[in-house]
């Protein structure tokens, strides 16, 4: 019985962490995470199983904490905010949990591992020049123009626009389907947002993904292929020290410096507490926002 039990246990942890990673996304399906969270985890976790595999890590118990610290460091390295780097640790303390849960490792190498200390510290946003220069490196890259345009224009998140349907796009206005604590909304489109995807739309590869933004195989693209796109174009008009993230404080500080309504802005940008809209005020030196009901055309 115990040879059994320790062949058993041979087998199950000879499994590779590439193998493994398709068994914990269907748990995560099984246990009802919505299906924006099930893309943001296997996407972060993709990104780590590639980083082991390069270091010869294959299976879960080669996986030792300096691995994991060093993959963290080199998402630091790679200009992933603190921010992004914590939530992609999540992720990987999350699956090494489930491993854990599931019997097939007996010690968890990510359990000791830090998250990136996060200062709470302004964000950062481009002035008009600036976004304007971003617009015009990417106006041969239909697809990655149509997602910086997108950003400006209605401020979503790079997981929203990753996830995002074409079923989900109306004349007018865009469906973002509820995920983790987000609950669902609609954001208007602006004549600019419409324009460029209705342009996206036309070279779009012909498949049968449901997500708008997609590879030439068909396949969605992934987050960390959006912010790697973006942060090469970035680089391209001079301006390396702004990440994507800080397209969507353009469009918050922007709409506050016209006039809109903040009551109506942290509802379409998905804030769960007005007090987290009212944090880009200082942003953008307004010390009393206005009524307008109508997003600008940045």
């Amino acid at each position: 019985m115990g040879y059994n039990v320790a062949l058993k246990y041979y087998y199950m942890t000879s499994d590779t962490i590439k193998n493994l990673l398709p068994k914990f996304v269907e748990s995560l399906k099984t246990r009802g995470r919505s299906p924006a969270t099930v893309l943001a985890y296997r996407s972060d976790l993709e990104q780590m199983v590639d980083f082991l595999i390069k270091k010869e890590k294959v299976t879960p118990d080669q996986v030792r904490p300096d691995d994991l610290d060093s993959f963290r460091d080199t998402l630091l390295n790679d200009k992933y905010t603190p921010k992004s780097v914590s939530r992609k640790l999540n992720a990987v303390k999350t699956f090494f949990r489930w491993m854990i849960d599931q019997n097939l490792i007996t010690s968890d190498p990510s359990s000791s591992v830090a998250h990136p200390k996060i200062d709470n510290v302004l964000p950062k946003f481009l002035n008009q020049l600036e976004y304007r220069a971003i617009r015009d490196v990417t106006r041969n890259d239909v697809r990655i123009a149509a997602i910086v345009e997108l950003i400006l224009q209605t401020g979503l998140r790079i997981s929203e626009v990753a996830s995002l349907k074409t079923s989900n796009l109306k004349d007018n206005e865009m469906l973002i389907e509820a995920f983790a604590t987000q609950p669902q909304r609609t954001v208007p489109l602006n004549r600019p947002a419409k324009e460029v995807i209705d342009s996206y739309m036309k070279i779009r590869p012909k498949a049968d993904s449901p997500y708008v933004f997609i590879s030439k195989n068909g396949k969605p693209l992934a987050v960390r292929n959006i912010r790697a796109s973006i942060a090469r174009y970035l680089q391209r008009a001079e301006l390396p020290n702004y990440s994507v993230n800080d397209l969507r404080t353009t469009f918050m500080v922007e709409n506050l410096k016209n006039g809109v309504d903040i009551v109506l802005l942290s509802q379409v940008s998905g804030h769960k507490r007005l007090s987290t809209t009212e944090r880009y005020l200082e942003l953008a030196q307004i010390t009393e926002p206005g009524k307008k009901q109508t997003l600008i055309e940045l």
